[in-house]
């Protein structure tokens, strides 16, 4: 971990506390409860960290948090619930980090040094995706051009803010929540969305 790196990990609590003051990265949004995918969530395939291919259609019955990551980010403590989150509800839930540069160029790593750094520092072990564009523009990688057009998903344009950005969606592959960098993963509101049944 370089000294940067060991910096937020120390200042994660007090960098959390301001933004939550500020009212920073905080969007919360909720999809309508009938509105179905015109794009079916599980026709998309996501090429992993290590160079395989994973289809969403696997996690068919599951919920999906999937969050766009970074390793030089003032968020990157989140990595730590991400993984609580995934151990706590592994026979529900499954959880996807998408590291991507899209942001202040937070993420510079190869994704092999990715992979290190997110099992040395933090103990991942949920699944991890290639780098990649999650941002709208060109080269957007697909599971985020899929969750960022209404005209996919049925409701949500709304790209990712920042990095830790986070997208749920439901059992039956529509996209249920959107919640902003600083809303942490053991947020109450977001346990509670990953408890509820329909």
């Amino acid at each position: 971990m370089s000294f940067r790196q060991n910096a937020i990990k120390f200042i994660y609590p007090a960098f959390i506390r301001l933004n939550k003051l500020a009212g920073r990265q905080r969007d919360r949004l909720t999809g309508e409860e009938e509105t179905r995918p015109a794009v079916d969530f599980y026709t998309l395939t996501v090429e992993l960290i290590d160079g395989s291919h994973l289809k969403m259609s696997s996690f068919r019955g599951k919920k999906v948090l999937i969050v766009n990551t970074a390793s030089d980010c003032g968020y990157t403590p989140q990595y730590k619930q991400l993984q609580q989150l995934s151990e706590r509800y592994s026979n529900r839930l499954a959880i996807i980090g998408f590291p991507a540069n899209d942001f202040k160029h937070q993420e510079k790593g190869s994704d092999e040094a990715i992979a290190a750094f997110c099992k040395r520092n933090y103990g991942v072990s949920f699944t991890l995706a290639r780098k990649s564009v999650v941002v709208k523009e060109p080269g957007q990688n697909a599971v985020f051009n899929w969750l960022t057009h209404a005209n996919m998903n049925g409701w949500n344009d709304h790209p990712p803010t920042w990095n830790f950005s986070k997208y749920l969606v439901d059992e039956n592959g529509s996209l249920n929540r959107f919640f902003g960098s600083s809303v942490e993963p053991l947020d109450a509101e977001i346990i509670r969305a990953i408890e509820s049944t329909k």
